[in-house]
């Protein structure tokens, strides 16, 4: 299917019975130029919401203009998991390509995360859940939480701390 609006963009998916009907989370992977790492990263994210995530669900890859392979890849991940689409842009930007799959998926919680899964994927229901059954209408994770622990360098950890102030 092809969506048209200002910029061009592509979708695929396959059928499943993960999402016979809407799904309820819809967790995008904005991705540029990955094509060495996103089929075992989808993979993974994949196995761990069929093991852990008890509401229907999908993932949904958004490639931002890659020049690599990354869109052959995303287009087989798509056609051989159940439960994961894709999505073409001819633009660049995490920002874009959050808005275009969150605002055309037709999920009841959308959230996102990165390709690189740097952030654990036990920490996936615990943020949708209060969204799921309405307690919360926002939920936002950190790697910055209390408690949480990430394996990064000295400058990612100074970028990470220091973004917000800077461009919030």
């Amino acid at each position: 299917m092809t969506w048209s609006r200002t910029e061009p963009r592509t979708t695929v998916g396959a059928a499943s019975s993960v999402t016979a009907t809407a799904p309820v989370v819809d967790v995008a992977v904005p991705v540029f130029n990955e094509d060495a790492v996103l089929a075992s990263s989808v993979e993974r994210l994949h196995r761990h919401l069929s093991e852990h995530l008890p509401y229907p669900w999908r993932i949904t890859i958004v490639d931002n203009a890659s020049t690599d392979a990354t869109w052959a890849v995303a287009t087989d991940l798509a056609s051989r998991l159940p439960g994961v689409a894709a999505m073409h842009l001819d633009r660049k930007g995490r920002g874009l390509a959050l808005r275009d799959a969150w605002g055309h998926s037709d999920a009841q919680v959308v959230a996102y995360v990165d390709v690189d899964l740097s952030t654990g994927l036990d920490a996936l229901l615990p943020l949708v859940a209060p969204l799921v059954s309405g307690h919360s209408d926002v939920a936002i994770g950190s790697r910055l939480a209390p408690g949480a622990h990430v394996a990064r360098g000295p400058r990612r950890e100074v970028i990470s701390a220091t973004w917000p102030d800077a461009f919030g």
